[in-house]
């Protein structure tokens, strides 16, 4: 348990400089830009000069690179840097669109996990039949498929074609609890609210999901495969041990790196979510994010990274610490 700690700790430091590093590149990234922002803020061609100083000062862009990253980190931290076109708190802007996001990918990591763990183990015991070659041409489409053409792809066939699902708007938002729409709805037992999330939610987390499905049963595949082949399962089968309780054994020496994965594909999830929600509709984090680049609304984009990096380090701590507990080995 000790142990424990010191790597928690450990692992927590190092949240520091991988956030700064991935904010100060997208940071950097903006600054170099062709393009004055301050004109853009200030209303485009028909802004004055005055306007256009005032914005300056404002947000610190008459000072070095340095200053600006300083000054734009610190008012993200405090809630305290303004949102040039809406005039509210930046991060109270992107914490409005953050259930969308969190529950859009919640939504699609599910639907990785239902048919893309069952698929990779269904194709490692049908090794070499029509199956398995059925399940690599499904990770193949997931992996070459872009997401943009399958989610139209989806739009018609089950809202323009069948009227399946419904495109508009979002359905209310409960109370937050957890932060996730439908997890809010049921704790509450606002059931209609449930319904409706996921009537709107499901086609576009499909859409997310579809590109991890396909990795997540290719690996899930292999992993198994390559337990299967352990001398331990061949000891086992010497016993005459039964089937199920072999494959019992096998998968869970196969899920180490199955959740290694798993946490990965997460945050790739995450860096899906600008073109699910604008193809869509959904006002999430984001189609806030393309909006926001469209505008050179700068704060906005750094905020998103921010958020999207925090959520994704997080990922892949819970990832460190589900390792000792699948695996009695793991020890830190």
């Amino acid at each position: 348990m000790a142990n424990l700690k010191k790597f928690l700790i450990r692992r927590m430091l190092t949240f520091i400089p991988t956030i700064i590093g991935v904010t100060l590149i997208v940071f950097l990234i903006a600054y170099k830009i062709p393009a004055d922002p301050v004109k853009a803020w200030a209303g485009g061609e028909k802004a004055t000069k005055e306007a256009m100083e005032l914005i300056r000062k404002q947000y610190h862009l008459d000072k070095p690179w340095y200053d600006q990253y300083i000054f734009l980190m610190k008012g993200l931290l405090t809630n305290t840097i303004i949102d040039p076109r809406t005039s509210n708190p930046v991060m109270y802007d992107v914490g409005k669109r953050f259930p969308v996001t969190l529950q859009l990918a919640i939504i699609a990591f599910i639907f990785m996990l239902i048919i893309g763990i069952p698929l990779g183990i269904i194709s490692a015991l049908k090794r070499n039949s029509w199956i398995d070659t059925a399940v690599r041409i499904f990770a193949l489409l997931g992996v070459s498929t872009p997401a943009f053409w399958l989610g139209y792809l989806m739009l018609y066939i089950f809202f323009v074609k069948y009227r399946i699902t419904t495109i508009a708007g979002v359905p209310p938002i409960p109370e937050p609890i957890t932060r996730i729409p439908m997890i809010d709805a049921l704790l509450r037992g606002q059931f209609d609210i449930f319904k409706q999330h996921l009537a709107r939610f499901w086609l576009p987390g499909f859409t997310l999901g579809f590109l991890g499905m396909g990795v997540t049963a290719r690996f899930v595949r292999n992993s198994f495969l390559e337990a299967l082949s352990s001398d331990f399962v061949q000891f086992l089968k010497a016993k005459g041990a039964p089937k199920m309780r072999i494959y019992k054994h096998a998968l869970k020496n196969a899920l180490v790196p199955i959740v290694t994965v798993l946490g990965l594909q997460f945050g790739g999830l995450l860096g899906g979510t600008p073109i699910t929600e604008t193809v869509f509709g959904l006002p999430g984090m984001g189609s806030y994010a393309v909006q926001a680049i469209q505008n050179l609304d700068f704060p906005v984009v750094v905020a998103i990274t921010f958020i999207y990096a925090l959520i994704y380090v997080i990922t892949n701590l819970i990832v460190d610490i589900l390792y000792a507990i699948i695996d009695p080995r793991v020890r830190y």
